[in-house]
C-alpha cells in the first residue's frame, strides 16, 4: 500500500521511456527523467511540440506501455493493476473503436467489461449519447460516422464509468463545433465530482481555459510547470474581449472603449504564445 498522500492521484518519479531504433541496438529516448505529481480534482494540461513525449506519457499513465525506468503511481497503485484500471479512462488520439459495432453496442460492451450493471449502464449510455448529439445515430455502425462524430463518441465512452482519473490525448483533434461544447460540459462534470483529468493539447484555448495547472514537455523533459497565468502571463500585458466597436474604435481600445460605446466582455492576463513558451524554456534547459 502506498504511503503517499491520498490527495495525490498521479505521481511520476524519474520516469524514462526509450524505444529500439531499426534492427540494431540503438535506442531513442522519448522521456528523460520525468518527475510529476497531480492532486485530486485538478485538470492538468500537457503541452509541447510534436515528438516531445506527451502521448507516450499518457500511455504510461494508462498502463498501455511500461516505463524503461522510474516509477509511476496512479490512484495509489500501479497503472497495470486491474483495481486501478477500473477507476481510470483513457482516450487516445486515434479513437480505436470497433467500427462494425454501433455506438450503443460499443458503450454496452465497454460498460460490461468494467462491471457495470445493465440497469445502470443503459440509461447512462443513453444520457451520454444524447449529450454528445448522437442519440439518433446510437444504432448506426461507427464506420458510418464522420471524424467529428467519432471524436464526440470517444468523449462519451471515456466518461461512461464516471472514472476517477481521465486521460485525454488531443481531445479536440478532429472535433466538430458541437464537440467543443460537449467537452466543456464533460470537464465541468468531472470537476464537480472531484475527478482528476490530464489533457494533452496543442491548442492554447484548451489549456488556458480548462486547466488548473500545465506541464510543458520539451525533448522528453519536463521544462516547466505551473498555472496557465504563471506560464503564459507577461507583466504589463492584458488580453481583452470586447463587442460593439468598429475597426477604427478598436485601434483606440484602452481608455476609449467606454467613451465609444463598447463593452468589455472579459479580461485576463495575456502574454506569450505556445511557441514562445517552448522557445523560452528550451533555451533555459539547453533543449
Amino acid at each position: 500500500m502506498s504511503l503517499r498522500s491520498a490527495s495525490i492521484v498521479l505521481h511520476l518519479d524519474q520516469v524514462t521511456r526509450s524505444f529500439r531504433v531499426g534492427l540494431g541496438f540503438k535506442r531513442r529516448q522519448v522521456l528523460r527523467g520525468i518527475d510529476l505529481s497531480l492532486e485530486q480534482g485538478l485538470i492538468l494540461g500537457l503541452v509541447g511540440p510534436n515528438g516531445s513525449g506527451k502521448s507516450t506519457l499518457l500511455r504510461l499513465c494508462a498502463g498501455v506501455d511500461r516505463p524503461t525506468s522510474g516509477t509511476i503511481e496512479v490512484l495509489g497503485g500501479s497503472p497495470l493493476s486491474q483495481r486501478v484500471r477500473e477507476r481510470l479512462a483513457y482516450l487516445p488520439e486515434d479513437s480505436p473503436f470497433p467500427t462494425e459495432l454501433t455506438a450503443l453496442g460499443v458503450m454496452e460492451l465497454l460498460g460490461s467489461l468494467h462491471g457495470m450493471r445493465r440497469r445502470e449502464l443503459r440509461p447512462r449510455a443513453a444520457d451520454l449519447l444524447e449529450r454528445v448529439g448522437l442519440a439518433e445515430q446510437r444504432r448506426t455502425p461507427l464506420r458510418n460516422y464522420s471524424r467529428g462524430m467519432l471524436r464526440r463518441f470517444g468523449l462519451a465512452q471515456t466518461f461512461l464509468t464516471e472514472p476517477d482519473l481521465v486521460l485525454l490525448d488531443e481531445p479536440t483533434a478532429g472535433l466538430d463545433a458541437t464537440g467543443f461544447g460537449v467537452l466543456e460540459d464533460l470537464l465541468a462534470d468531472a470537476r464537480a465530482r472531484q475527478a482528476t483529468v490530464v489533457l494533452c493539447s496543442h491548442l492554447l484555448s484548451d489549456v488556458h481555459d480548462h486547466c488548473d495547472r500545465l506541464a510543458v514537455l520539451l525533448d522528453g523533459k519536463l521544462a516547466a510547470s505551473g498555472t496557465p497565468t504563471e506560464l503564459f502571463g507577461v507583466a504589463g500585458r492584458m488580453r481583452l474581449e470586447v463587442e460593439g466597436l468598429d475597426e477604427a474604435q478598436l485601434e483606440q481600445l484602452g481608455q476609449w472603449t467606454e467613451q465609444h460605446g463598447g463593452r468589455i466582455l472579459s479580461a485576463r492576463p495575456g502574454g506569450r504564445s505556445l511557441l514562445e513558451l517552448y522557445r523560452a524554456h528550451g533555451a533555459s534547459t539547453g533543449g
